[in-house]
């Protein structure tokens, strides 16, 4: 698969940094369209309540203006009726009243077309606005996990490259992984908050309607329910973007960041609980550990989730001095890991990672007795 040619690492490293600017510039680029998008979505949303409003002022003027036209219609029968018993100036008053009212009907009409036709316009591209702002945020989300990936796992690509001269299936492994990566985050996009966010364009239209057919109150009902639906899209994109990249990891450690974690896991799967444990004293230790234990941690809980159809978990930390021991135990299914070891893409990948950090990885496992991971990291404390 390679030749025996030496590589020239600097120019590959070289490569690799300007591929992420590139990527970078362009998500950048994507973020600002994005923006842009929400800002006149913005605009516009002030601009078709102002016309909402302007429009249910013109109903009013028109319905009051029906009234007057129809008694002045009726005033001008009964003096055409009776036209000897009313002077010329009775007479030509009534023609004049009758059609000046008229004229105003016709033109506060007028109007109350134009300002329909406006705000059809307005809600055309509020919703062409709508789905241009999904898109960009969708390609974001996808920009991020690969440079999340690129990030954190490829940083060396010399040294990736060189070990992937013994690892003949290195490549495969990452468009596999890569591409596993996009149909979660695909699914879970799509059947979250694009599923919520569909419904929250649908109701729109449902509460213009209950304006108009029921009144305020009803539509002020129908808003307070959408708001609830909007906050659970909100959440659940938080939910997507912290399993992503947990912004705490950089600010809080590692300890407050599972500890967050596994509380999420906990209230969105109800049936399991999550016990967590960190012994001695929690160190500030270099981003890349941090980053491979929290990426070891939500592998295990994952597996035993998914697979393990566990109902309690355990993980425990135990600091020491110049290591930290990470322990991950379910009662769940279990397995034999003989069988699975050469097969399973999470346990390869837990052994890859472990590797590049110089640790150790043991796995217990029986059928029906649960599962115990112990990870044994030696550390380099900053």
């Amino acid at each position: 698969m390679f030749s025996n040619d030496t590589f020239d690492l600097e120019s590959l490293d070289d490569v690799f940094n300007r591929m992420l600017d590139t990527i970078m510039s362009s998500k950048d680029d994507i973020f600002i369209i994005s923006e842009q998008s929400r800002r006149s979505f913005e605009d516009m949303q002030k601009e078709l309540e102002i016309v909402r409003k302007q429009i249910s002022i013109v109903i009013d003027e028109g319905d009051a203006l029906e009234k007057s036209t129809q008694l002045a219609k009726q005033r001008l029968v009964l003096v055409s009726k009776a036209f000897d018993n009313y002077t010329e100036e009775q007479v030509r008053d009534a023609y004049e009243t009758a059609h000046d009212f008229q004229v105003k009907l016709s033109v506060i009409k007028t109007q109350e077309k134009q300002l329909r036709d406006k705000r059809d316009d307005l809600e055309r591209r509020l919703r062409g606005l709508l789905d241009t702002i999904e898109r960009a945020d969708h390609i974001v989300n996808q920009v991020n996990v690969v440079l999340n990936y690129l990030t954190s796992d490829l940083k060396n690509v010399g040294l990736a490259l060189e070990q992937a001269k013994m690892k003949q299936d290195f490549g495969i492994r990452i468009i596999a992984a890569q591409e596993e990566e996009r149909k979660r985050l695909s699914r879970e996009i799509h059947d979250g908050p694009a599923q919520m966010l569909a419904n929250v364009l649908m109701r729109t239209d449902l509460i213009e309607r209950t304006y108009r057919e029921k009144g305020i109150e009803n539509a002020l009902a129908e808003i307070a329910d959408l708001k609830k639906t909007v906050r659970n899209a909100l959440s659940e994109v938080r939910r997507i973007i912290y399993d992503l990249r947990p912004m705490a990891l950089d600010d809080l450690g590692i300890i407050p960041t599972l500890k967050k974690y596994l509380s999420t896991v906990t209230e969105y799967n109800p049936g399991v609980e999550i016990h967590f444990q960190s012994r001695s004293t929690e160190q500030r230790i270099p981003s890349n550990y941090e980053v491979s234990i929290f990426r070891l941690v939500q592998e295990c809980v994952t597996n035993s989730m998914k697979h393990g159809k566990c109902k309690d978990i355990w993980v425990k930390l135990e600091w020491l001095s110049n290591a930290v021991n990470i322990v991950v135990k379910d009662d769940g299914v279990g397995f034999n890991p003989q069988g699975v070891k050469d097969h399973s893409f999470g346990i390869l990948g837990m052994r890859e990672r472990i590797e590049i950090l110089n640790g150790t990885i043991s796995i217990d496992s029986e059928i029906d007795r649960g599962t115990t991971v112990l990870f044994k990291i030696p550390l380099e404390v900053e």
